[in-house]
């Protein structure tokens, strides 16, 4: 069959040219007789991937000189627990938008004091608590958020006050979906399962007068971020082929794309169109906080359970796949990553509105 287009959350789609360079090098990588998936990590081919990846996601993200990056495995959920045993000596001030940032809470809970600043869950999720630098902790030592919220359809536009705290924000839904100014932050993480490659690796983006906070006598080996940036991202075997296609993304948003301005114009204009039907739309609702709406996933519902459900068995065999939404929200949700094509989305609006137009 031919491909589909894949809204998943994530795992998510992959650009088709970094599929098509990764297939032709599959056997035999750069004339070297094997596939990255079998050559030894310590070996000056591999030793070549990853010095790639990490410098070109430096010139894209415009990485100042005095950060790390670093490329680890346990996905965002592990750094729930690494930030505050790297970070933490007397509090966290954390700032619940939904599912992510509610499991990041209990894993600080298990190692110190957590301030939960603010919350929406009131409304579940349907929008970015606003708050004020005297609703921080005195004594916190940072404060985290978790800045695209993948299951709910939230998108911080601006980062909270945090005056005399470090910055820590987990951004595994959003990195490189736009420009960001890296020196507002003290600590980046995300999953690159979304945007900027395969499920496997986790990038960890933190300023190098970080890693002394911790005392590394006390701290397991595995879980510092000090031993991982002192070995270079090779303290164990890494995820070699997610570091491989992560460097293959980042080749195809600086050569194809043209680097992240022009990626985060294509993305807004794909987030507009869809908001833009839905809104004026008689069937689907978002209801989402206008100001507050993510760029990358757009949750929408009909209002009714049985009608969301015929929906995506439709829409399924239509070629459109992975849209259902997730449990604790319903309905649907198109998820916008950089992989999805403009034309994807004309794709999925054209088939919302014929289903409209049979079932309103």
């Amino acid at each position: 069959m031919e491909r589909v287009y894949n809204f998943a959350a994530g795992p998510a789609c992959m650009p088709e040219w970094v599929l098509k360079k990764a297939a032709a090098e599959m056997t035999n990588y750069h004339g070297c007789g094997m596939s990255v998936m079998e050559m030894s990590h310590r070996s000056a081919e591999f030793q070549e991937i990853i010095d790639s990846a990490r410098d070109r996601l430096k010139r894209l993200m415009n990485i100042p000189e005095d950060y790390e990056v670093l490329f680890l495995q346990g996905g965002g959920s592990l750094q729930f627990i690494m930030v505050p045993l790297n970070l933490m000596q007397h509090k966290a001030d954390i700032i619940n938008t939904g599912q992510w940032t509610k499991k990041a809470i209990k894993e600080h809970k298990k190692l110190g004091e957590v301030n939960v600043v603010a919350s929406s869950e009131d409304a579940n999720f349907t929008y970015i608590p606003k708050i004020k630098q005297e609703d921080l902790s005195a004594d916190s030592d940072y404060v985290y958020i978790c800045e695209n919220n993948t299951i709910y359809g939230t998108k911080y536009k601006q980062l909270p006050p945090h005056e005399g705290k470090l910055m820590v924000a987990d951004l595994s839904s959003c990195i490189c979906s736009e420009r960001i100014n890296v020196s507002d932050y003290d600590l980046i993480f995300a999953g690159a399962q979304k945007n900027m490659g395969p499920a496997g690796v986790t990038i960890v983006i933190l300023k190098k007068s970080l890693l002394d906070i911790a005392d590394q006598d006390k701290l397991p080996s595995m879980l510092s971020y000090k031993v991982h940036a002192d070995k270079g991202s090779m303290f164990n075997t890494p995820p070699t082929y997610a570091i491989y296609m992560v460097g293959l993304v980042c080749q195809w948003l600086e050569e194809e794309i043209g680097g992240l301005e022009n990626m985060e114009a294509i993305n807004h204009k794909k987030a507009k169109m869809l908001y833009d039907y839905i809104d004026s739309s008689k069937l689907y609702t978002n209801n989402v906080a206008k100001e507050d709406r993510s760029y990358m996933n757009v949750p929408f519902v009909t209002g009714d359970k049985d009608l969301d459900a015929k929906f995506v068995a439709e829409a399924k065999k239509a070629g459109i796949a992975n849209i259902k939404g997730h449990r604790t929200v319903g309905g649907m949700r198109a998820s916008i990553y950089n992989a999805m094509p403009v034309e994807g989305v004309e794709y999925l609006i054209d088939f919302m509105k014929k289903f409209e137009q049979e079932n309103a």
